[in-house]
């Protein structure tokens, strides 16, 4: 098992909710990643997501994608945040998942990505363009690198297909909220979307992700689910300019939120 996989399975034998924060990679500097990880990683996230900076990254909504552009003119590459991810690992063991987009990484060199991300000290890949079907292109690879394949799962995706996603990921199953980008603002998790897919989920725990960003709203979608993942509130408040210490004050109040144990079977 690797560190996300080690990680994820003390949290739900200790029945707790994992707590996965995004942040973009070089931004808003280009070398802020490695320290912003280390204080998201001591206010009580489990896994930090980090993204590449891509100049079309279809899955995400306008905060994130301000963050990407402004990376780029920052000169953040797939090397660069794979160097960052280097520097993390001096110090820090917190599970690093990449979440990023086919065309740099083919760019870069798949086979040479994948040893590289290994290497440097990634745990888990997030490619939302690839579909099931798709994810095939690029399993033997991931698996040989030891890394986690992480799909995901919207409400518009049937039962069935649900089960096989499962099935085909590992790490953990993204389960994303609403139809739409992330930061989409909803009307409240869908409950029962939720508990159907934490029925289906028989191999991977299931982190829920896209629009979440109160200690509430956290707490709501884990008790339906093995943990959360926050996204755009997170990028909001560093493009805000936020002092990093209002912002580790926020991520404990979504760490407790969080933190209660529940009962078995939840």
């Amino acid at each position: 098992m690797n560190r996300l996989t080690t990680v994820l399975s003390s949290l739900r034998d200790r029945r707790k909710k994992a707590l996965a924060l995004f942040l973009t990679a070089g931004y808003p500097e280009a070398d802020s990643t490695p320290g912003l990880v280390l204080s998201l990683s001591a206010a009580g996230a489990d896994v930090i997501e980090i993204g590449m900076p891509f100049s079309d990254p279809l899955a995400d909504g306008p905060v994130i994608q301000q963050s990407s552009a402004i990376a780029l003119q920052n000169g953040v590459t797939i090397a660069r945040t794979l160097d960052a991810i280097r520097t993390i690992r001096k110090t820090s063991s917190v599970p690093l998942v990449l979440m990023g987009y086919i065309n740099p990484i083919l760019s870069y060199g798949s086979d040479r990505f994948f040893r590289d991300a290994a290497s440097s000290g990634v745990d888990g890949l997030i490619l939302p363009e690839l579909t099931l079907e798709e994810s095939v292109r690029f399993k033997a690879e991931i698996s040989r690198s030891g890394l986690a394949q992480i799909l995901l799962v919207a409400p518009t995706t049937p039962e069935e297909r649900v089960i096989a996603i499962d099935a085909a990921s590992s790490g953990f199953l993204y389960c994303v909220s609403t139809t739409g980008v992330t930061g989409s603002a909803g009307k409240g998790t869908p409950d029962e979307f939720l508990t159907r897919v934490k029925n289906c989920a028989k191999r991977n725990p299931v982190l829920v992700g896209f629009g979440i960003s109160t200690p509430e709203g956290a707490r709501h979608a884990a008790l339906l689910s093995d943990g959360v993942i926050i996204g755009s509130a997170l990028i909001r408040r560093l493009t805000e300019g936020e002092a990093i210490g209002s912002i580790i004050s926020w991520v404990g109040s979504i760490r407790d939120a969080l933190s209660t144990r529940v009962p078995s079977g939840i």
